[in-house]
């Protein structure tokens, strides 16, 4: 897969379901229940026990795209990659791991918060603009940065949730990713898998819905 496939299946998905917990255990178990509420495209952040196995693992499951976040550096890129990451997130605009990531013939979507952070991402080519946290901009902000950039796309997570994803797309995002509103941390705490791929249905409805 290319970054401009990634892209397009992104593009076409809307949605990705992204895993940060302490446990790799639960982590598999909460991400199987992401799958089985419909969710394709999935994130493994990099700060999970046993990151790099359990993208080994996915990764080999039919109709799966796999990636990483919390990708700080080239090594990490290369690491994801190795255990068959097609993406890689990160919480901030670097371009080492964004060249790193395009040396390596995968896609990158760097952590962004101003309209100068998203062009230089942009600039530095990144193949998306992740919003974090985007709780803090709002869709509002989102439109109005595509007024002048309409070129950006724009992922927002960190604040998405299943009320608020439709106004999200709405506002002209490209897709968007489901943290800890789709993986509510109680939820995996006390075991409750069917919690979670109820609200992994109800996420991408709401996603879908707003096209």
């Amino acid at each position: 897969m290319t970054p401009e496939t990634f892209v397009e299946r992104l593009g076409r998905e809307r949605a990705s379901a992204i895993l940060r917990t302490d446990n790799q255990e639960k982590a598999a178990l909460a991400m199987e229940a992401a799958i089985r509420g419909g969710f394709t495209i999935l994130e493994f952040t990099l700060t999970i026990p046993g990151a790099y196995e359990l993208v080994q693992d996915f990764s080999r499951r039919e109709g799966m795209v796999v990636g990483t976040g919390t990708v700080m550096d080239a090594e990490g890129v290369r690491k994801s990659v190795d255990a068959g990451a097609r993406f890689v997130v990160s919480p901030v605009v670097d371009e080492v791991v964004i060249e790193a990531a395009a040396d390596l013939g995968v896609a990158s979507m760097p952590g962004t918060h101003t309209p100068t952070e998203m062009l230089r991402a942009h600039r530095a080519g990144a193949d998306l603009c992740k919003l974090f946290p985007a709780a803090a901009g709002g869709p509002v902000w989102v439109k109005s940065v595509l007024g002048p950039m309409p070129y950006l796309k724009i992922v927002p997570t960190n604040g998405v949730d299943e009320h608020n994803a439709g106004d999200w797309m709405r506002a002209g995002c490209f897709a968007t990713g489901f943290v800890a509103p789709l993986f509510v941390p109680e939820d995996i705490a006390n075991n409750r898998w069917d919690k979670i791929e109820a609200r992994a249905a109800r996420c991408l409805a709401a996603v879908r819905g707003a096209l």
